[in-house]
């Protein structure tokens, strides 16, 4: 699978993300065509400079109408009538959707009545689309992001002087990974954060993968502390053994029967999670409940999710990234006076009897399960004499 990875360290804007994909190996040419078809009458450029030393690629919308305020709708019709791809639309619909309603929340105004500011201007208009555009043209199939570098300070917007975060760049990122380090300045806006949270499956440690391109996007400063750059690491993924990011979707639930947790973690298991535990809790009024824990690859994470919520009374999920770190093991298959029995071996040199094939002898011959498991144990010991 072809995935990409955002790294965050000097912050993310929608100029900066197109820069990146472009420095990574997308077409411009195919990018000034396709937002042409958005009739905006703008015109775009890239250009080569350097941020500390690091050479990157510079994205410039420049002219087009000059309208600055619309709402979510004109926007839609706007992409929806283009000529561009249909996985293309339906990205940047969903960034421009996920960007309203946290603007709309921000303001208390419902998101068909948000008017898009800085963000409904052209040039932020072909940044998401843009954005979306390379990461179709690249191949893109799953998009991962490092935590956020936000920044700090204040930043002017139409509605005057604000905090850094922004107030919807802070609702963007709520239960994201972020922090501030830098100089002090907006280094995440609203459109970045935006493209950030709709597009990628999750945020934390870079993916195992082979990396085959990666491409910087300049920032509009030239920091003495840092390279203001957005780096995007573009491979195949892979499976590593030794450490791999992993998805953890946890849910606390005091209304379901035995039955119907049990059921749930058969099916989890069955559609492909890594491991589902059970954990009983004392909550809240004093009523038990039990954690079901579900560890997950992170490309499965969306799909598991809905399938805990669908199997369960849960109204609401914990989803985080960790590194989950195994050993190498490989099956040793290992004759025994009742059967064959496959032995699981870690690189550490322990060993154990793998449980199915001892569940089964056992049952066939009406043994105990202890003593064919310590059969097959002894036997794997006299073949490594």
């Amino acid at each position: 699978m072809r995935i990409c990875y955002i790294h965050a360290f000097s912050g993310i804007s929608g100029d900066m993300t197109v820069g990146a994909l472009l420095d990574a190996g997308a077409d411009f040419a195919a990018l000034a065509e396709a937002l042409a078809s958005l009739g905006t009458g703008a015109s775009f450029r890239v250009e080569k400079t350097r941020r500390r030393g690091i050479a990157a690629s510079k994205f410039y919308v420049d002219g087009g109408e000059a309208r600055g305020h619309r709402h979510l709708p004109h926007i839609t019709r706007m992409i929806e009538e283009s000529g561009l791809p249909d996985r293309v639309k339906r990205d940047a619909v969903a960034v421009f959707q996920r960007l309203g309603e946290a603007e709309g929340k921000v303001h208390g105004t419902p998101v068909e009545k948000v008017h898009f500011h800085e963000v409904g201007a052209v040039d932020s208009i072909c940044d998401i689309v843009g954005a979306c555009f390379c990461l179709d043209a690249l191949g893109i199939e799953a998009i991962y992001s490092s935590a956020v570098n936000v920044g700090s300070g204040t930043v002017n917007t139409e509605h005057g002087v604000m905090p850094v975060p922004a107030p919807a760049t802070a609702e963007l990122l709520r239960d994201k990974p972020v922090y501030s380090r830098g100089p002090a300045l907006e280094l995440t806006t609203p459109t970045g954060a935006a493209l950030a949270v709709t597009l990628a499956s999750g945020f934390g440690a870079m993916p195992p993968m082979s990396i085959t391109a990666a491409g910087y996007g300049a920032g509009d400063y030239d920091f003495p502390e840092h390279a203001n750059v957005l780096r995007v690491m573009v491979g195949e993924a892979q499976r590593v053994s030794e450490a791999t990011t992993v998805a953890v979707i946890e849910s606390n639930i005091d209304d379901a029967s035995p039955q119907v947790l049990g059921y749930a973690m058969e099916r989890l298991l069955e559609a492909g999670a890594l491991d589902v535990t059970l954990t009983p809790l004392v909550m809240k009024k004093n009523r038990p409940g039990t954690m079901i824990t579900v560890i997950a690859q992170v490309e499965d994470q969306e799909r598991l999710a809905q399938l805990l919520l669908a199997e369960t009374s849960s109204l609401g999920l914990r989803l985080y990234t960790a590194e989950r770190r195994v050993q190498a093991r490989e099956f040793v298959e290992m004759e025994t006076p009742h059967g064959r029995v496959r032995i699981k071996v870690a690189a550490s040199g322990s060993f154990t009897p793998e449980y199915e094939d001892c569940r089964r002898i056992a049952a066939e011959k009406g043994l105990p399960l202890r003593q064919v498991m310590h059969e097959a144990s002894l036997a794997y010991l006299k073949s490594i004499r």
